[in-house]
């Protein structure tokens, strides 16, 4: 079974990698997805996308503002993945919806579902989106992809239970076409380990001739400011000389010049670098490369990113760990295939409109305490 999938807000190709590394074969029956369109609105990410996930059909990369995208003529999909970016969800509720010209862009994907009516869908925001308005920006979302005819699923995933080498918290929603009479359930992984920002890193080796692995320049005083700040510290905790302290008032962020603890997953890698929020290396008094952050989210060393070095910090950042992704595409083939798999209740409630947006099972583990 093969799902054509389409994608908005695609980003450099974190899900897609993802999801095209969840096949399996079972009982002679392959299921997979194959590329069909995708869509960005930046042209180094949307170069990143073609050259990676599909160099033989770029054409099928639409690169332009999704308002202004023409869903009516995208080709037929089985399966739609959606990393809905959170701007504008202040107006949702609001009269204007669709009309809108600035609307939630969560709503695209809703036209792309109403349109073609897809086996399965995949979302994925931040994990604040269900407070977001007070939770009624994700009330008004989960409705609205329940609305379309779908078995909604929704979970926050610590991606650090899930051996990736990185706390990165996302929201990720599962819809399956009711039709279809199949549920989906939130996978899990027993007795996970946990996977250090050293062992992402460094096993194996990255080679020296490595895509993307490029130094960043370090000013004397940056270098210097390291030399003081131990692994796991920030500019804020660590033991400075008063010339070497930052200059700033009011809120302290954890992450400015933060460096890795070797011995835990690396803490959120971010789409910004400016201002000591590069990551830090546990040892050398330098910022991470683009090919080690890569690392930490799970690309493949032969993923080649387009664009700057900036360009590409930021894709890196924005993007989703495609080892994440595969987890959750690989639950959802088993469900399809009617494969048993190990499972958790969702920590996100979507079926009592009075709940909606609010935890109401938090995972009991911490990942600093698994064996």
């Amino acid at each position: 079974m093969n799902f054509r999938l389409g994608e908005l807000f695609c980003g450099p190709g974190g899900i897609a990698v993802g999801a095209r590394d969840a096949a399996f074969v079972h009982n002679g029956e392959t299921f997979s997805v194959s590329h069909e369109w995708a869509n960005d609105y930046e042209k180094d990410t949307c170069d990143t996308y073609a050259k990676n996930i599909c160099p033989d059909h770029i054409g099928s990369v639409i690169c332009q503002d999704v308002r202004k995208l023409d869903i009516e003529n995208l080709t037929a999909i089985d399966g739609f993945a959606f990393g809905f970016p959170c701007n504008d969800f202040s107006i949702v509720g609001e009269q204007k919806g669709f009309e809108g010209n600035f609307g939630a862009l969560y709503t695209y994907g809703i036209k792309v579902l109403k349109k073609f009516q897809p086996k399965f869908f995949v979302a994925e925001n931040v994990g604040g989106l269900r407070n977001n308005n007070e939770g009624n920006a994700f009330q008004t979302i989960i409705e609205e992809l329940t609305e379309q005819g779908y078995n909604v699923v929704a979970n926050l995933y610590k991606f650090e239970n899930y051996e990736i080498p990185q706390a990165r918290h996302r929201i990720i929603i599962v819809g399956i076409r009711n039709d279809l009479n199949l549920t989906f359930k939130v996978p899990t992984i027993r007795n996970a380990r946990i996977v250090t920002s050293r062992e992402a890193i460094e096993q194996p080796p990255i080679p020296k001739d490595a895509p993307n692995n490029e130094l960043t320049k370090q000013s004397e005083t940056v270098v210097e400011r390291l030399k003081h700040i131990k692994a796991g510290e920030n500019a804020f905790n660590a033991n400075l000389p008063d010339h070497l302290k930052l200059n700033v008032k009011g809120a302290q962020i954890s992450q400015i010049y933060k460096r890795l603890d070797p011995n835990k997953p690396a803490y959120t890698v971010t789409g910004s670098g400016g201002g000591g929020t590069h990551i830090y290396h546990w040892k050398e008094n330098r910022a991470l490369t683009n090919r080690e952050r890569a690392r930490l989210q799970t690309f493949p060393d032969d993923f080649i990113f387009c664009g700057s070095k900036e360009s590409v910090r930021k894709q890196i950042g924005m993007a989703v760990p495609p080892k994440g992704v595969k987890i959750v595409f690989e639950a959802i083939f088993k469900t399809f295939a009617g494969i048993p798999y190990d499972s958790v209740e969702p920590n996100i409630q979507t079926k009592n409109k009075d709940l909606f947006g609010k935890m109401v099972s938090e995972p009991t583990h911490d990942y600093l305490t698994i064996k």
